[in-house]
């Protein structure tokens, strides 16, 4: 099945496959080297930004979507998820910016007001965070842009999406104290300044250094390798790594870091 022929087939008759009026969004964070970005995309039928999302599978769990989603877009599986609000008002969806001539243009289908895709959508808001400079995005066929946006630089999005971005910051950095977060963002060995640097930047905030690091270390999160960075004259800091047993154990049953 081709592009085109895939696009109507889910036009037509995607409620087949996907439940409808129920979607997933995804704040999809990057970070490398002291930035945050936020994964964005451009639909060919809006002039504007937005969140990257789609339907859910009738056979799916939510969590599933939610990571089909995160990986069509950038590439990488198995990232880190969490589920953070829904999102329901009325008029969510505004589509007055909705080019309906171009729509037909490209698709060859006239959106009716009985199509599954028309009417108010529930959409349940998912985050991720990864490395942005291994990532890969991919638009889909639904868009014509899929690209990293510095998260000082954000467009003004379609849709609430703007108040989806702030949500999802908002829990992410919440939960920054709760669950370890860092295991795909960093090199495999690294420095305490280097996972300073991290949550610094994550959390937008500043973290003492002499202690900050050493709280990681007392969880167990942290381990010291016998390996040094040199990075200057008389400068040469330990190497540590995560425990990955201790990490997914966090993970799974939450952390208090304070």
């Amino acid at each position: 099945m081709n592009i085109n022929e895939e696009l109507k087939e889910f036009i037509l008759h995607g409620y087949r496959q996907y439940i409808p009026h129920v979607s997933i969004d995804c704040a999809i964070f990057g970070y490398h080297d002291r930035q945050l970005k936020v994964l964005l995309i451009k639909h060919k039928f809006l002039n504007g930004w937005c969140l990257p999302g789609g339907y859910i599978k009738r056979t799916e769990k939510l969590v599933e979507a939610a990571g089909r989603n995160v990986k069509e877009r950038t590439g990488i599986e198995g990232l880190f998820l969490q589920q953070f609000k829904t999102f329901g008002d009325p008029n969510r969806a505004n589509t007055d910016k909705f080019d309906e001539e171009k729509w037909f243009a490209l698709t060859g289908i006239r959106m009716t007001p009985d199509n599954w895709l028309v009417d108010q959508t529930i959409s349940v808001g998912f985050y991720a965070i990864t490395d942005f400079s291994l990532s890969v995005p991919q638009p889909g066929i639904m868009a014509e842009a899929c690209t990293w946006f510095d998260i000082h630089a954000i467009p003004h999005l379609e849709f609430d999406h703007d108040e989806m971005v702030k949500e999802a910051l908002h829990t992410m950095r919440v939960q920054l104290y709760h669950y370890p977060i860092g295991y795909n963002l960093l090199p495999e060995k690294f420095t305490l300044s280097d996972i300073h640097s991290l949550y610094e930047t994550l959390l937008e905030k500043k973290l003492d250094i002499s202690n900050f690091p050493k709280k990681l270390i007392t969880l167990g999160l942290l381990k010291k390798t016998t390996e040094k960075r040199n990075i200057g004259a008389h400068r040469s800091p330990h190497l540590y790594r995560f425990d990955k047993a201790r990490y997914d154990q966090a993970l799974s049953e939450g952390l208090v870091l304070s």
